[in-house]
């Protein structure tokens, strides 16, 4: 069969990365003024730099003055002095594996004729290297010679603010020793502190402070290797050896980056005292080393680094350790060790370089077992995202899922989201590779345990009040019938109260739906849907499982991006009397649950809106309407042309998207990929499919069901009927489509649905299908008599509705033959699955989902909601005469033996009892 044109699976480009923050240079510029931008960093909290530092609060800070304006470089070009000799000799070792970017290309231009001190974010001997040689290369005076009377006390001029080890072993030795017990923390550094002292001793001196960043390798671009990858920059500070490996792999790639001077004088001039001035500059340049940072190499995703103090510090939190060492009797500092805990089980840890490699990995594997992926719609999603908090909310089919949407989102340069995934994914090593994905781990249940519920809502509001992109599956989890799950609501109510808690950055909901030929876990739901309980995900069963995986061909995988939605817009709706205020966590408006419920089924509706329609989903239409799930060949491409004519015609929703291939392309790529079974015949060859795949199969035909509902309801009516007149038609389609609505999350309203009713009667008349034989009553519909052509594709159109009719007159049965007044909601759905699984065992086989309980579940909570029934004092359901008027009503849909069948096998409540 031909192929679609596919994504093709190369190195993907580099991710997009946010913008810098305004007043940031984006790489490759010079900072005009640092100190300014110093200066408006030291009010803002945000920054994690800021937060480590200035422990020690006090009124504004006036803004820091810069130094000797930009201007020529000195007349008087410092002597070229001799390196010293350890100096020349690893500078000689190294300069074959460093090539240096230095900007601006003339830094000399920046400096006045002051002594310069170099400042570097963190100490190593390599950044000592690559700075003398930058520094030698510009003309610039040497870091490794003392600046005049040696103020640093360090024979050296230039600072570090941190180190890649907290205190020298000798010192830890020495205080461990001597019973003083391990050093404290650094806050600054020490040599800027001498610096400060040395100006303030002496009148004379004058020195200018001159930033400069070093980034080796930078971030990779899409022609790095995967070890160079591994060894790139990131916002880690890296011990010696990976420090060795990233400048052996990336060193000829390596920005310098100078930032023009800062003048010690100046900056002594507030007088403040000495503690408050060195903590001030230390914070401030590393506010500033943190913004080039990000500018060069994109944002710190390191979440465990980053977000963990601030989930603990958090008030919510902070409360609930109080209150869980009150329950079990233990110290503040056990609860906050438990807490602790529970953030780290919890959080991402997200690595560029480990995403980067595991690009690298899954290209091969994405070719070997898919035959592409189709993308569609992102660009609205490029178009709309900026600016915004982006949630990805897709269909939930796979583990696959996982994968397939940050890496489609890592090759089309965004960057991945933070993933919601089940603990149960949480396995050796494979758990640490999906962290270092972006993926944030959640126990099945937080009840009981209201600490990890405390610390799991803080991190999810750190996520969304950071701007970190977040995915999760409303439907908790994979669908094993595949229609879509009712909606569960917990994510998306703690993202709504995120934003309402700080709502300053809007949020964007980003349904996707993902569609498959042929899943991975198909064996395991076939097993599920017969009735076995499910396996338990384990490591050995994964490594087991590898090699039978890539020897499979699973077709090809369409990935939809569907409507976007806006929070504030579905605010606005639900919520009119809020203003934007925002809204404490022990706040619980009276909204607020509306909204999140209209949210999650509107989700679920764009996600159908964007369906995709492919092979397997048209034949597994077609094949399972028979009861032997085979067609004669013609039959079968004339039922798959009937199915695409009806999509074409009466379109579902702009960003539905249909397989382009002919109906006997589609055949024969079902039989490429083992779902068809073909048996030679002399009248002509007859397509099936087998006892296991057709179960499968209706995984397939549930996907697309939705797109059907109105072509199904019409030949559904005409399953028992050989004529209706067209007004019936549509007050009984109108009354069954609040059922249809709330199980298949249709977009319309009862109206619309009617419309979508006309439009489709006229395809059907068109096509052969049905007959105007009168204009009385406002038209008579009549389909053929006897078995012709046109009545067997009829039937096979209706048969995807059937069963779902059949389950809402089971309910209505047990409730009529049961009596109002008797029974509860949940016994009610209890009796109605068993009435259907034994349907299922006497009679014809029905699919899997026929006896589902949240389906059964869904319709007694749409009786409810139309107040067909309600509970009394005793919350069991009591009902009045409509109930009797719909139950007439199904005798037009369903034929009179099976009503019997059904009616018969309707228990009692009494019976249920004995």
């Amino acid at each position: 069969m031909p192929t679609q044109p596919t994504l093709p699976f190369a190195d993907p480009p580099e991710p997009a990365r946010p913008a810098p923050a305004e007043g940031t240079p984006a790489p490759g510029q010079p900072h005009a003024d640092p100190m300014a931008e110093f200066a408006e960093a030291s009010g803002v909290t945000g920054s994690p730099a800021a937060a480590a530092d200035d422990a020690v609060p006090g009124p504004a800070q006036a803004e820091l003055p810069v130094g000797t304006p930009p201007g020529p470089a000195s007349s008087t070009t410092p002597p070229a002095a001799r390196r010293p000799w350890w100096a020349r000799l690893l500078g000689n070792l190294l300069e074959p594996w460093i090539g240096l970017n230095i900007e601006p290309q003339h830094p000399a231009t920046l400096l006045g004729g002051r002594s310069i001190c170099y400042v570097l974010e963190d100490y190593g001997l390599s950044n000592a290297l690559i700075l003398e040689r930058a520094c030698r290369e510009a003309g610039l005076p040497s870091p490794l010679r003392p600046l005049p009377g040696d103020p640093l006390g360090r024979k050296r001029a230039y600072v570090a603010l941190s180190r890649r080890n907290a205190g020298s072993t000798v010192e830890l030795a020495t205080n461990l020793a001597t019973g003083k017990g391990p050093p404290p923390p650094r806050r600054h550094s020490d040599s800027l502190a001498r610096l400060l002292d040395a100006h303030r001793a002496d009148p004379a001196l004058d020195v200018q402070l001159v930033p400069v960043s070093i980034f080796v390798g930078r971030a990779p671009d899409k022609q790095s290797g995967w070890f160079s990858v591994l060894f790139s920059e990131n916002w880690t500070l890296v011990g010696r050896f990976r420090r060795l490996l990233a400048i052996l792999l990336n060193g000829r790639n390596t920005l310098v980056q100078f930032a023009p001077p800062v003048a010690v004088r100046d900056i002594l001039a507030e007088d403040l005292p000495p503690e408050r001035t060195v903590r001030k500059l230390s914070r401030l340049l590393r506010t500033h080393f943190h913004r080039i940072r990000e500018a060069v190499i994109g944002p710190d995703l390191s979440t465990r680094r980053l977000l963990v103090d601030k989930v603990l510090a958090a008030t919510a939190v902070k409360d609930a350790i109080a209150d869980q060492a009150r329950r079990d009797n233990s110290s503040p500092e056990e609860a906050w060790k438990k807490a602790h805990g529970y953030a780290y089980e919890i959080a991402a840890d997200y690595s560029h370089p480990v995403v980067r490699s595991a690009s690298f990995l899954l290209t091969p594997v994405w070719n070997r077992i898919y035959r592409g992926v189709l993308v569609h719609h992102l660009d609205t999603l490029k178009h709309a995202a900026p600016g915004h908090e982006v949630v990805y909310v897709p269909s939930h089919r796979s583990h696959m899922d996982y994968l397939l949407l940050s890496y489609l989102l890592y090759t089309h340069g965004i960057v991945p989201p933070h993933i919601f995934a089940g603990i149960n994914l949480n396995l050796p090593v494979i758990g640490t590779l999906l962290r270092k994905g972006g993926a944030f781990f959640a126990r099945r249940s937080f009840r009981g345990n209201a600490l990890y519920s405390a610390v799991f809502r803080e991190y999810m509001a750190q996520l969304v009040a950071g701007g970190y992109s977040i995915e999760y599956f409303i439907e908790g989890g994979r669908s094993r019938t595949g229609r879509l799950l009712q909606p569960k609501g917990g994510s998306l109510a703690m993202t709504v109260r995120a934003y309402l808690r700080q709502p300053t950055r809007p949020v964007l909901f980003q349904p996707i739906y993902i569609g498959y030929e042929k899943l991975m876990e198909g064996n395991s739901y076939r097993d599920e849907l017969s009735g076995k309980p499910k396996q338990k995900e384990s490591i050995l069963g994964l490594l087991f499982g590898i090699p039978k995986v890539l020897r499979s061909n699973y077709g090809q995988v369409v990935v939809n991006f569907g409507e976007p939605i806006q929070l504030g817009d579905m605010l606005a709706t639900h919520a009119p009397d809020w203003q934007g205020q925002p809204v404490q966590e022990e706040e619980k408006p009276a909204w607020l649950a509306e909204t999140v419920d209209a949210l999650a089924q509107r989700i679920n509706v764009h996600i159908n809106r964007a369906a995709d329609v492919n092979p397997v989903n048209l034949l597994a239409l077609a094949l399972l309407s028979t009861p032997k799930h085979a067609m004669g060949e013609a039959d079968l491409l004339a039922q798959i042309a009937l199915s695409k004519t009806l999509l074409s015609e009466v379109p579902y929703g702009e960003r539905v998207t249909v397989t382009p291939h002919t109906p006997g392309q589609i055949v024969a790529h079902g039989e490429e990929i083992g779902m068809l079974t073909r048996i030679a015949h002399p009248l002509g060859d007859v397509l099936s499919v087998e006892g296991d795949t057709a179960v499968l199969l209706s995984y397939f035909r549930n996907n697309v069901l939705h797109l059907f509902t109105a072509s199904a309801w019409i030949a559904s009516c005409f399953q028992h009927n050989r004529r209706m007149a067209r007004p019936t038609l549509l007050r009984l389609g109108r009354i069954m489509y609040p059922f249809l609505q709330a199980e298949l999350f249709l977009p319309w309203t009862q109206d619309e649905f009617a419309a979508r009713i006309e439009r489709t009667i006229d395809v059907f008349v068109r096509e052969g299908l049905l007959q105007e034989v009168s204009d009385e009553e406002g038209g008579i519909l009549a389909r053929r008599s006897a078995q012709t052509d046109e009545v067997f594709r009829l039937r096979a159109i209706g048969h995807a509705l059937q069963q779902a009719f059949e389950r809402y007159y089971i309910a209505i049965s047990v409730l009529a033959k049961n009596g109002p007044g008797t029974l509860g909601a949940g016994e009610l759905e209890s009796m109605c699955h068993l009435a259907a699984q034994r349907l299922s065992l006497l009679y014809a086989p029905a699919a899997p989902e026929f006896f589902d309980k949240a389906l059964f579940r869904g319709f007694i909570q749409k009786l409810r909601e139309l107040r067909l029934v309600w509970p009394d004092e005793n919350s069991k359901l009591v009902f009045d005469g409509r109930l009797a008027a719909l139950a007439q009503d199904a005798e037009v849909i369903l034929g009179r033996e099976l009503r019997h069948t059904i009616e018969k096998v309707s228990p009692e409540a009494a019976a249920k009892a004995e």
